[in-house]
């Protein structure tokens, strides 16, 4: 693999928040480490979102300035380029002659999320990998015979998904015209080594609180999205357990907290908080810590832990999701206990890390990690380590792309 040369695509600059910078970052870092050349590349066609306007805007300077940092500050300064699909357009960063050649010389692109759609300057590229973070929608649109997602998909030599049940038994996600080789989410564990004692004492995610746009219906069953609906099934959940609860909730309409710590929103995201809090959870301003990535990583190493659910499509179609925040908890050392999907069949379960369908299951293990809290974090570390370390992640992936063989 020393010496491959890969050109990853993503959205760190179109959607600049702390989770997609730290995905994206720990491909690049991940890469680097097996030995590849890595170059970073946006080419989405869309227009970026812009969090200090809290809006999908027009003008892609915060894009381009939070881009240059972030790849800066993780020593890709000079392998990075932006094209933009607002007015007036522009490349920025590599010029686009260096692009073009850069295409011309790469050995497979990983084009991460599917965010941009191959042109032929795209395909010049002889492995071109879709890695899919977020299974089901894309299977169902696939299913349902959406040309316009077979032709996005068509356009890539593999595909790897975190879906690692697909076409498994149990998993309910139609499969077809393609086959998903299961990849998960790696991790450089290194970033994330802090003191093993958790400076906080609540159980915390990081999420936004209702998303709309991406339900999905197959066999006449309504598959949802947003996890507020989980989370509402499981409302009353701190009044059964002693144990702090916490949700950073990345709300749409927040602005900043006030000087007592309240979240600041407006319409019907006030009554969601107001609901929640009146249920026993605390609950913080989650965009204060997705505009960078120090006070996203800072927020789960203070955890004691991660608390959290997940969209119903993974829930009930059993697809093997799991989440990369979750998986950075683990290497920080923290517990995590999150919603089944499936995940079990590929990771262990019951020390460190726990799956739960019921609300017994996550009292019990609540009880389990605060009875011997020091075993439980040594347990999710080792899991991080073992399953979710980017070299190990990075070398699979490209071995199943028939990249292997490169030295």
């Amino acid at each position: 693999m020393r010496g491959l040369r890969l050109v990853v695509f993503g959205i760190v600059g179109g959607m600049p928040v702390a989770g997609v910078t730290w995905q994206i970052t720990h491909y690049l870092e991940g890469f680097r480490r097996l030995g590849c050349y890595v170059c970073y590349v946006e080419d989405t066609g869309t227009w970026p979102y812009d969090p200090e306007r809290n809006a999908v805007t027009d003008d892609c300077s915060y894009a381009v300035s939070y881009l240059a940092e972030v790849m800066k500050r993780y020593g890709f300064g000079d392998r990075w380029t932006y094209r933009a699909a607002t007015p007036g357009g522009g490349t920025f960063g590599l010029s686009e002659s260096r692009v073009q050649r850069l295409l011309d010389e790469a050995d497979a692109l990983v084009n991460i999320t599917g965010s941009s759609v191959l042109r032929a300057e795209h395909q010049r590229v002889p492995v071109r990998i879709y890695l899919e973070t977020d299974p089901v929608q894309s299977q169902v649109e696939i299913a349902k015979g959406n040309a316009s997602r077979i032709e996005l998909l068509g356009a890539h030599t593999h595909h790897f998904s975190y879906g690692e049940n697909l076409g498994g038994p149990g998993c309910g996600v139609p499969i077809e015209r393609f086959v998903y080789r299961p990849t998960r989410q790696p991790i450089v564990v290194d970033w994330w080594t802090q003191p093993a004692v958790p400076t906080g004492a609540s159980f915390t995610t990081i999420a936004s609180w209702r998303q709309s746009g991406k339900d999905v219906e197959w066999n006449g069953e309504t598959y949802t999205w947003s996890k507020h609906h989980e989370f509402l099934k499981l409302i009353d959940l701190p009044r059964r357990t002693a144990q702090p609860l916490e949700l950073a909730l990345t709300l749409k309409s927040a602005a900043t907290d006030d000087a007592e710590g309240r979240v600041l929103t407006d319409d019907e995201e006030v009554e969601a908080v107001h609901l929640v809090r009146s249920h026993g959870w605390r609950v913080i301003n989650g965009l204060s810590l997705s505009r960078r990535t120090a006070p996203y990583r800072d927020y789960i190493v203070a955890s004691r832990g991660e608390f959290t659910v997940a969209k119903d499509q993974n829930v009930r179609l059993r697809s093997g999701w799991f989440s990369d925040r979750s998986a950075s908890y683990l290497a920080a050392g923290r517990p995590v206990i999150t919603q089944d999907t499936g995940f079990g069949a590929r990771l262990p379960t019951g020390e460190g890390l726990f799956a739960f369908a019921t609300m017994d299951e996550i009292l019990g293990a609540i009880d389990a990690v605060n009875a011997d809290y020091d075993r439980h974090r040594r347990a999710a570390r080792a899991i991080a380590e073992e399953y979710f370390r980017a070299e190990t992640v990075l070398a699979r992936l490209l071995e199943h792309a028939g990249l292997g063989h490169r030295r």
